[in-house]
């Protein structure tokens, strides 16, 4: 195995799009060491980015939060405003593993394992994040939920690396809230999970929302017609129960040790009709 550690973005799209056999990106470490000590994956090639100057900072911008593809969640909690604009992304990203996991794992790395169940991918896609992608050729902007076409699989091509995840500037009067069912405490992976984003106008009333939902597809799902439900509301029981059918009906989960289809059914639709009154009311609703 070939292990390097470029200090430009120009060399590691490189070495990745000259790579023979099975190249890996490196950027925490916490899912591909795993994959690699079980078996699961034996690299030819693996090209570490964190000497990649800006790929280890947030960015607080204009338009928004731009987060490096090699900052460990540990920083996104230490980031007073990225917590305060986007308090449901944080909280997602600080329950990946435990303490001394979220000082090496990144939402990039979370999100390109391309895992149904990974923490920061519900939360990202709920917040309309987008994932900044590099290669050979131009650079590209794609949605977060554009990123993961199958269970271990992305839409990246030879050479392109997520070098950012974006996060818009947050509107007045909104907020956004995930939550996940485990069977213990911490140190554990979502059985279901539910992400939250909503804006409200001047008289309470949700303006606009984002609904997304983790574990109970091979893929993230965007309910769409979840985040109708509530639009137009100020979260009444009659929407709230609308929101959790939607949920319901858009899962198509898996049996497994973990959970059943129908717990997983059932549980989208609590966690969703959680979040969004966590949500709402971070947006000031009452």
């Amino acid at each position: 195995m070939q292990y390097e550690r470029p200090s430009s973005l120009k060399d590691a799209i490189g070495l990745l799009a000259k790579a023979k056999g099975n190249a890996f990106v490196l950027a925490g470490g916490s899912d591909l060491l795993a994959r690699m000590k079980s078996g699961h994956v034996e690299p030819d090639l693996v090209v570490d980015i964190k000497s990649v100057k800006g790929l280890g900072e947030i960015r607080k911008t204009a338009s928004g939060f731009a987060i490096g593809a090699a900052v460990p969640c540990a920083a996104m909690g230490e980031s007073t405003a990225l917590k305060k604009a986007w308090p449901g992304v944080v909280e997602a990203a600080n329950l990946i593993g435990c303490k001394q996991v979220q000082g090496r794992c990144t939402i990039a790395g979370n999100l390109c394992n391309a895992s149904p169940a990974a923490d920061s991918v519900p939360a990202l896609v709920a917040a309309g994040a987008k994932a900044v992608i590099a290669g050979p050729g131009k650079k590209r902007t794609i949605a977060v939920e554009k990123v993961v076409t199958a269970p271990g699989r992305t839409s990246l091509g030879k050479g392109e690396i997520v070098v950012a995840i974006t996060l818009d500037k947050r509107p007045s009067r909104s907020g956004d809230a995930y939550l996940r069912f485990i069977p213990r405490t911490e140190m554990d992976i979502a059985v279901v999970s539910a992400g939250v984003n909503l804006t409200l106008d001047q008289k309470g009333r949700v303006k606009s929302a984002r609904v997304a939902l983790g574990a109970v597809a091979p893929t993230v799902l965007l309910v769409k017609p979840a985040a109708k439900a509530i639009i137009g509301t100020k979260l009444d029981e009659a929407a709230l129960e609308k929101l959790v059918q939607a949920c319901s009906v858009a899962c198509r989960p898996i049996d497994d040790k973990r959970g059943t289809v129908d717990f997983r059914k059932k549980v989208s639709g609590v966690l969703a009709k959680r979040a969004a009154r966590i949500a709402y009311k971070r947006a000031g609703g009452k």
